[in-house]
C-alpha cells in the first residue's frame, strides 16, 4: 500500500471547530457502517479514507468490531462454556501480569474479573497458544474499550488474522518478521541499525517480540495507540513495522548516545513522550511515510517463512541447513 497523508492534528478539545469535526465523523461512520458488510471492509475505499481521517471514540468500538468481523465469528453460549473448564496452567501468570500491565485499571485485576475471564476462554479454546504477558496486555486494552464477550471475540478475531504465529512454540513467524523488521531498519537508518543489532547485538527477535506482540501496549500512549489498532485492524501487520521504524526515527539520537543494549531497548519500549510527534494524528502519519513497500514485506514475510520451514525441515530430517541468523542479521558494513 502507498501511504495516504492523514488529515493535520486534531484542534484542542475545547475548540468548536473540531467538536463540530467529531461529530461529522461520527455520522460519517454510523451512515457507513451499515452498508458496508464487515467481510468486506478491509477492501472498502471509503472505510479507508474515514479510517485515516479518524475514528471519534464513541464509534471506535463498533469500527473494530466492523473491522475485525467478529460478530460473524461469536457463537452464542460459547463463552460462558468456555469460562466454566478449568483453570489454564497460565492462570497465576494471568493475574499477576493483569495487576502489572493495567496498575491504574483494578477492575482487571481480579481472578474472576474480566480480563482474566477472556484469557482464561481464550486459552481453553485455543490450547496450543504459549502464554505470554503480551496476550494480557491486547485483550485488556480491548477491554476498556468493549463489553467482556464482545472483546472476547474482537480478540480471537485478532489472533486469527494476524496474531497467533507470535504466541506459537514455533517462532517461525517471530523470526521472520524480526528479519525483515532489522532490514527495514538497515534501509531506512543504517547507522542506528548497525548501533543495535552489531554494536549492541541486540537480537532482532527482542525489538520485535516487544512490539508487535503486545501491538505497542505500553509503549505508546493511550490515543497513539487507539490511531495505530484502527489502521492495524484494516491493513494487518504491515503498519507494526512502519510503527516500529517511525519510534526508531523518534528516539534515534537517544539510541545514537546509548551505551550499552539494556538502554537502546528502554528507549525503544518506552519511548519519552517528548520524543513522539504532538498528536496521535501526526505519530500515525509519520508512520504511514516512512520509507517501506508494504507489498513488499508481505511477499517477503510468505517467501522467507517457506524458506526457514525448508531449513528446520532439513534440520528435522539430518541434512546441514542454513542458520536463521542468515537471514536475519543486517549487514555489518
Amino acid at each position: 500500500m502507498l501511504p495516504d497523508a492523514i488529515s493535520p492534528g486534531t484542534p484542542p478539545a475545547e475548540s468548536p471547530v473540531s467538536i463540530d469535526a467529531h461529530r461529522q465523523r461520527e455520522v460519517k461512520w454510523m451512515a457507513l457502517l451499515p452498508m458496508v458488510p464487515p467481510s468486506q471492509a478491509r477492501r472498502n475505499k471509503k472505510v479507508k479514507r474515514l479510517l485515516l481521517d479518524g475514528v471519534p471514540s464513541s464509534v471506535r468500538y463498533l469500527v473494530w468490531c466492523h473491522l475485525s468481523d467478529s460478530k460473524a465469528r461469536a457463537i452464542p453460549g460459547v463463552y460462558t462454556q468456555l469460562g466454566k473448564r478449568q483453570r489454564v496452567p497460565a492462570f497465576s501468570d494471568i493475574e499477576k501480569d493483569a495487576k502489572t500491565c493495567f496498575p491504574d485499571q483494578t477492575q482487571l485485576h481480579h481472578f474472576n474479573g474480566p480480563l482474566v475471564s477472556l484469557l482464561q476462554a481464550y486459552l481453553n479454546m485455543v490450547p496450543d497458544i504459549q502464554y505470554s504477558s503480551g496476550l494480557t496486555s491486547i485483550a485488556g486494552h480491548l477491554l476498556l474499550l468493549s463489553p467482556e464477550e464482545d472483546a472476547f471475540w474482537i480478540f480471537a478475531s485478532m489472533m486469527d488474522a494476524h496474531l497467533r504465529p507470535y504466541f506459537s512454540a514455533n517462532t517461525i513467524q517471530l523470526e521472520v518478521d524480526a528479519a525483515l523488521l532489522s532490514k527495514a531498519i538497515e534501509a531506512n537508518d543504517p547507522v542506528v541499525c548497525k548501533k543495535l543489532y552489531v554494536t549492541f547485538s541486540i537480537p532482532p527477535s527482542a525489538i520485535a517480540k516487544s512490539w508487535f506482540s503486545t501491538l505497542f501496549v505500553r509503549t505508546l500512549p493511550v490515543d497513539y495507540l487507539h490511531r495505530i489498532w484502527d489502521v492495524f485492524l484494516y491493513e494487518g501487520v504491515t503498519i507494526l513495522f512502519r510503527v516500529g521504524l517511525a519510534l526508531v526515527q523518534c528516539v534515534r539520537h537517544l539510541l545514537l548516545k546509548a551505551t550499552s543494549e539494556e538502554a537502546a531497548m528502554e528507549y525503544l519500549v518506552h519511548p519519552p513522550l517528548a520524543c513522539l510527534p504532538s498528536t496521535a494524528d501526526a505519530f500515525l502519519n509519520q508512520a504511514l511515510m516512512m520509507k517501506l513497500k508494504d507489498d513488499d514485506i508481505r511477499k517477503q514475510r510468505i517467501k522467507m517463512e517457506a524458506q526457514v520451514k525448508r531449513q528446520t525441515q532439513s534440520r528435522t530430517n539430518g541434512f546441514p541447513a542454513m542458520q536463521i541468523a542468515s537471514i536475519s542479521l543486517p549487514k555489518t558494513s
